[in-house]
């Protein structure tokens, strides 16, 4: 099976705390850890504006990535509306596409 990667560039919500979002990040990371299916989850902030970040994931498959979104810590940081989600790339191994695609 050939794992899911995930990069996500987030940033602060208008009007959200900065240090209440980094406390739930950092709590989110713990707790996504040890689900199961994740086999990498970091979140790293940007040095020149603290207010973004970058998340880097790894998913055993696309299913371990849906189930993190119904867990109860993924659900209670989302309903804070500390940040949102700029971007998401799916990413694979180089060469992983055919020619062309």
């Amino acid at each position: 099976m050939t794992p899911y990667f995930i990069s996500a560039s987030i940033e602060l919500q208008e009007g959200a705390d900065l240090q209440q979002a980094e406390h739930g990040l950092r709590e989110l990371v713990l707790h996504t850890r040890q689900e199961p299916g994740c086999r990498m989850f970091e979140i790293r902030q940007n040095l020149q504006d603290p207010n973004r970040f970058t998340l880097w994931e790894c998913w055993t498959d696309k299913a371990a990535l849906a189930a993190h979104f119904e867990m109860p810590h993924t659900k209670a940081y989302l309903a804070r509306n500390l940040t949102q989600v700029r971007h998401i790339e799916e990413l694979g191994e180089i060469g992983a596409l055919p020619a062309g695609s």
